[in-house]
């Protein structure tokens, strides 16, 4: 493809682009598609010679879009909100249109001197204070990753430059919330640390982890010989936006000397708010912190943001210096591909970048503001349907609101297949999308609030929906 043509194409692009978005809301929110109806859609065999790129387009729009569920849809209330504003996109083309790879300072000196600035940026905007360091990595899953894997090396000495794991003299052990995010636990097998040697720690009655667990769970390891090594607090878990106690948690790890991470990767960019900074208080007693612009902060995908207190322990255990990508100037520079896992690294601080100046932190704060404001009008909504069977299940400090219906009688397992029918029915509507999830071993629903065009009305008329649908129950 030409530049010329690339230019004639690109234009059509966005033009798909933008009238996509701008009629979204007309399209059903999850696709009436079968498992495997879009691959017998699609040829099985590549193209032996070049087709036309109309043909490319005409599939796009006959194929994968009605084939998708639409997170940016205004009736999106699954998973978490994960915001693609549009000017992040332009930044996310920009970055792909330029090519560019960060393997070191001296291959995209922009790419890792903006990287340096914009997350300076998010971490004023957040109230850290200055001595944290940011680096952008793909997802929190990685990042929780990198974390425990600093906390292993740390509690072990440094193995790995001996004999790994196999070399320490006791084994290392791992401490979350029973209701952390499944990528805390796959982090912590995939850092060595066993099955065996994970923590999950009870939660108190909001479903934050309770501290005194905590302690007895350390001591009791202790006394058996194990060496604590990292504890993972999560502000915002992913069924319930429950705020572990960052402070409390921060005071043990310290007398503990423990390594502590934080995962704020949904509820981190409400930090922007002064009046949600409580939800973290402590925090700057942690080690290293994880928060994903890509949700709802507005940033594409993917674009999550660790920060660390000792970056030169990050470089230690992450650092590669092969001959051909030394320079002179190494002393002076950042060189990222010593803060993670990948060596080849791409320009995505230019997405935040153009989120940031384009929207401005008011304009951030406002959108969240907004999300929060709905969230607690349908938390008294359904509270004030209590006698029609209606519970509010989890406390709403953010922009999820986990609801439950109980028609009278209704108890166990015919309870949850009743949540999973009403959930399902609107979701196979096509008018909303919901995910079910289990709090306290029973399904609840999570209306998760946040989308760029969500505004009172859709939360308004999800409302409606769900009342119509669970009043189709008869015992």
């Amino acid at each position: 493809m030409t530049p010329e043509e690339f230019r004639r194409r690109g234009h059509e692009l966005v033009d798909l682009i933008a009238d996509y978005r701008s009629g979204i809301a007309a399209r059903p929110v999850r696709p009436p598609v079968r498992p495997g109806e879009i691959k017998q859609s699609l040829p099985a065999l590549p193209p032996e010679h070049p087709e036309s790129f109309d043909d490319v387009l005409r599939d796009v729009r006959e194929v994968i879009l009605p084939g998708l569920t639409h997170w940016q849809h205004p009736s999106f209330f699954g998973y978490f909100p994960a915001n693609a504003e549009l000017s992040s996109v332009l930044g996310d083309q920009l970055s792909t249109g330029l090519g560019v790879i960060g393997l070191a300072w001296q291959s995209g000196p922009a790419l890792t001197e903006l990287e340096e600035v914009v997350t300076g940026w998010l971490r004023r905007m957040v109230g850290l204070s200055d001595g944290w360091s940011g680096v952008i990595q793909d997802t929190a899953s990685t990042s929780t990753l990198v974390a425990l894997l600093c906390a292993r090396e740390k509690a072990s000495g440094f193995a790995s430059a001996r004999g790994g794991l196999q070399g320490t003299p006791a084994p290392l052990a791992v401490y979350y919330s029973a209701q952390a995010h499944s990528s805390v636990e796959k982090a912590a097998l995939l850092a060595g640390f066993g099955r065996a040697n994970l923590r999950a720690v009870a939660t108190d009655a909001s479903h934050a982890l309770d501290p005194a667990a905590l302690t007895a769970a350390i001591a009791e390891d202790r006394a058996r010989g194990l060496v604590p090594a990292a504890i993972v607090a999560t502000t915002g878990s992913t069924a319930s936006t429950a705020l572990d106690p960052v402070a409390a948690i921060a005071a043990i790890a310290r007398r503990e000397g423990i390594w502590l991470h934080v995962d704020a990767a949904m509820a981190g960019s409400a930090m922007i708010l002064p009046e949600c900074r409580w939800m973290w208080e402590g925090v700057e007693g942690a080690d290293s912190i994880v928060l994903n612009a890509h949700k709802w902060l507005g940033a594409v995908f993917d674009c999550s943001v660790y920060y660390v207190r000792d970056s030169d322990l990050l470089v230690r255990v992450m650092n590669t210096s092969p001959s051909y990508l030394r320079s002179n100037v190494d002393g002076e520079v950042r060189n990222y591909r010593d803060w993670g896992i990948p060596l080849g690294r791409r320009f995505r601080a230019l997405k935040l970048w153009f989120l940031i100046r384009e929207q401005g932190v008011a304009g951030l704060a406002a959108r969240l503001r907004r999300d929060l404001a709905n969230a607690r009008w349908l938390e008294t909504e359904v509270k004030a349907a209590e006698a029609d069977g209606w519970r509010v299940v989890a406390p709403v400090p953010l922009q999820t609101v986990c609801v439950r219906h109980e028609p009278a009688g209704l108890r166990g397992e015919a309870l949850d297949a009743h949540t999973l029918a009403w959930v399902e029915r609107i979701n196979a509507s096509g008018s909303a999308y919901l995910t079910p999830a289990k709090l306290d071993g029973r399904w609840m629903a999570r209306v998760s609030i946040g989308g760029l065009l969500t505004d009172r009305a859709e939360v308004s008329a999800l409302w409606a929906r769900m009342r119509d649908e669970a009043r189709g129950f008869s015992p």
